[in-house]
């Protein structure tokens, strides 16, 4: 499962190959989440609030990358971009 990107503790994972909608899962410490990238609402799992939020105003800067990000890693190439950490 590749790192998208990391910010404050939060790691940001996609899996190849993945269901529908469009998501990203999201660890921080023990805690992990599934986040949908259109509306970056949480779809599964648990983020205490600040780091839901945190990854949340994340999504919804870095949307369109995301969705590229989420579509090459259903293609044949496998293929994926980091994307710039929250500051």
């Amino acid at each position: 499962m590749p790192e998208i990107s990391r910010f404050l503790g939060i790691v940001i994972r996609m899996f190849f190959d993945d269901h529908n909608p469009p998501h990203f899962h999201a660890e921080f410490q023990e805690f992990k989440a599934i986040i949908e990238i259109d509306t970056a609402e949480l779809l599964e799992g648990y983020l205490p609030p600040k780091q839901l939020k945190l990854v949340q105003a994340w999504a919804i800067i870095h949307e369109d990358e995301l969705l590229i990000n989420f579509e090459k890693l259903q293609g044949e190439l496998k293929s994926w971009s980091k994307i710039e950490p929250l500051r």
